[in-house]
């Protein structure tokens, strides 16, 4: 089974998906305001006045006009959608209560790659994917864990690289 269509990794990208949608829906209603076009367009112009779950929100209002999909989420040719993707790093971070510092970085990080695959590396993808559901949970690798995780997934060969669906079946991986 590939990793895109395990349970596990469906409800992580699902329970983001949600988190986002709901963070819009709060901010929309703080605005006072149902016009999601415009008020995606005004916080795409500072995203670094919003929560990152606010901006990316508001890439999902908008659709690129140059390649017609979900601006930041289109091909790696277009210009607009790579402009727009960054601006999801642009916005403010705020850590959840009771998780360690960090976690919320690497939420959004291990979410942008979930959700918007075809823009990074299979390596990538592997390593921010297969973390995300105990990010979510409020785990947080260490960086001798995450350089860890980064040798063990640069060892796989590219069709393993989609299989792995769980941290600790890496770790159980003999490379010999």
């Amino acid at each position: 089974m590939r990793r895109v269509d395990h349970p596990r990794f469906r409800a992580a990208v699902a329970e983001v998906e949600q988190s986002i949608d709901a963070a819009w829906r709060h901010f929309r209603a703080d605005a006072g305001t149902t016009d999601d076009h415009t008020l995606a367009e005004v916080v795409l112009q500072d995203p670094a006045e919003f929560d990152w779950r606010v901006v990316d929100g508001a890439l999902k209002q908008l659709r690129c006009p140059d390649c017609g999909e979900q601006l930041g989420a289109g091909p790696l040719d277009c210009h607009r959608c790579e402009l727009a993707n960054g601006y999801r790093f642009a916005a403010r971070e705020t850590d959840r209560t009771a998780v360690a510092a960090g976690n919320e970085h690497a939420i959004r990080v291990a979410s942008a790659v979930a959700r918007t695959r075809h823009r990074y590396t299979e390596r990538a993808r592997c390593g921010y994917e297969l973390l995300l559901p105990d990010l979510l949970a409020g785990a947080l690798p260490t960086t001798a864990q995450a350089q860890r995780f980064k040798a063990l997934i640069n060892k796989l060969g590219d069709d393993e690289l989609e299989q792995v669906v769980h941290p600790d079946e890496l770790l159980r991986m003999d490379f010999a």
